[in-house]
């Protein structure tokens, strides 16, 4: 059995403002799963991490990076929790926008994750580009009626089904993006090769951006297993299904696609859907 097991186990979850399911396979050829995602209904998290690195590294960093989001975020809420009931005995206190609060704690929980698995790579004698690093896409929502805090750093990804349209709300870190970008065709490098990852390197700059949700929004947050084979009018088709499925189904059927198109990863797909 895993020393890592998986954060949130595959059964429904109930968020303030939302339904969500997800699951994480090891697939077709891995001997194990460096995938990992959390569901946190108490504050309102979810994320995906996709680990890499030898032996266990891979298991080890995307774990390790989840915990300390999650802890960094409950940190920033309990420090608001402080100031908010600090402000309430201060008349002349200021009062903050809460979307750039939120933002800010999003940008200081993905340094401290990056800075958790960094310092295990330094343990370890791994540093400057070497040991473990994993991806780490998801999104958090601070405040009921609020938008969504999206983070995004790596190649997993995060889509939204709107009234049948799908989106893609992140842009993949990899080179063969920014080839794509740049207007090259001819020998493009590797859909793998990240930009940039949590835990590698000692800093870290994550995309981070507001996203308005609406009720009956779906979001679909996934590893490369996943996007990286199954084509994206397939992906399309399986989500607009889910409205007429459980949660659960979808994602099943969206790992079984990816193994029917020849995934050679590790698979997770966690969905969202947005009710109020």
């Amino acid at each position: 059995m895993s020393h890592w097991p998986p954060l949130s186990p595959s059964i429904y979850y109930r968020l303030s403002y939302a339904s969500a399911y997800g699951v994480s396979d090891v697939g077709l050829v891995r001997k194990s799963n460096q995938d990992n995602f959390l569901i946190d209904t108490d504050i309102g998290l979810v994320a995906v991490a996709d680990g890499m690195g030898g032996q266990e590294g891979g298991e080890i960093a995307s774990h390790t990076a989840l915990e300390a989001l999650r802890t960094g975020i409950a940190r920033a809420l309990e420090d608001a929790n402080q100031a908010s009931e600090s402000n309430r005995n201060d008349p002349d206190a200021t009062w903050q926008d809460p979307n750039g609060s939120a933002v800010l704690a999003i940008y200081n929980a993905v340094e401290f994750a990056n800075a958790r698995v960094y310092a295990a790579n330094v343990g370890n004698d791994r540093t400057e580009g070497g040991g473990m690093g994993t991806t780490l896409t998801g999104f958090w929502r601070r405040h009921g009626g609020g938008p969504l805090i999206v983070f995004h750093v790596g190649d997993s990804r995060l889509y939204r089904l709107r009234n049948g349209e799908l989106s893609i709300l992140t842009r993949d870190q990899t080179l063969y993006q920014q080839a794509l970008e740049a207007g090259e065709s001819d020998n493009l490098p590797a859909r793998n090769l990240l930009l940039q990852a949590i835990g590698p390197l000692e800093t870290v700059t994550p995309d981070v951006a507001t996203c308005n949700c609406l009720p009956g929004d779906l979001l679909m947050v996934c590893s490369d297993g996943l996007h990286g084979d199954v084509p994206y009018s397939v992906i399309a088709d399986a989500l607009r299904r889910a409205e007429a499925q459980s949660l659960e189904q979808c994602c099943d059927n969206l790992v079984d696609l990816a193994k029917a198109y020849g995934s050679r990863d590790n698979i997770t797909a966690l969905l969202v859907l947005i009710e109020r």
